[in-house]
């Protein structure tokens, strides 16, 4: 008789991350005794759930070269800031980009989105095609350059026991 594998439990396999092998899941599955298909139905569950968001690639930047890193943040029109926002955040170089409140009066921005770079000068050759497609709506921007890595994971759960 197979015991039930509880959600929690497939949470703590995954997130180590997954194995680099060609079939990844296949092997998560076989660590916890489950058919692969029951645990790929199973994640997808949680993710439709809202339990998980998403299972993705953390890189190390700057391992793979790429050492100059900048938070840049904009002043968006706010009857813009959706559809732009998408533009920006599809652009392939654009690891991450969120709308935030704005903390006026010190703090004006409300789009942020990080860029890469092997150098500033790239970062900022990158900034410039945002800005160029942000046009007019936007009216300031800025950006935050990282010093040093201080977080590369997900969530982690204690295991039980």
């Amino acid at each position: 008789m197979t015991t039930e594998i509880s959600d929690r439990e497939i949470i703590e396999a995954l997130q180590g991350g997954l194995p680099l092998v060609s079939a990844p899941f296949a092997e998560i599955a076989g660590r916890l005794d489950m058919p692969e298909a029951d645990l790929v139905a199973r994640i997808d569950a949680m993710k439709q759930s809202g339990v998980i968001r998403r299972i993705a690639a953390a890189p190390n930047h700057y391992k793979l070269g790429m050492t100059s890193n900048g938070m840049t943040v904009w002043n968006v029109a706010d009857d813009q800031i959706a559809k732009l926002g998408a533009k920006i955040g599809a652009l392939p170089f654009v690891t991450h980009c969120y709308e935030r409140p704005r903390a006026l009066p010190d703090w004006p921005y409300n789009l942020f989105a990080m860029v890469h770079g092997s150098s500033p000068a790239e970062v900022e050759e990158k900034r410039e095609q945002i800005k160029a497609l942000l046009g007019e709506a936007c009216t300031s921007s800025d950006i935050l350059y990282s010093t040093r890595i201080l977080k590369k994971t997900g969530l982690r759960l204690r295991k039980k026991g």
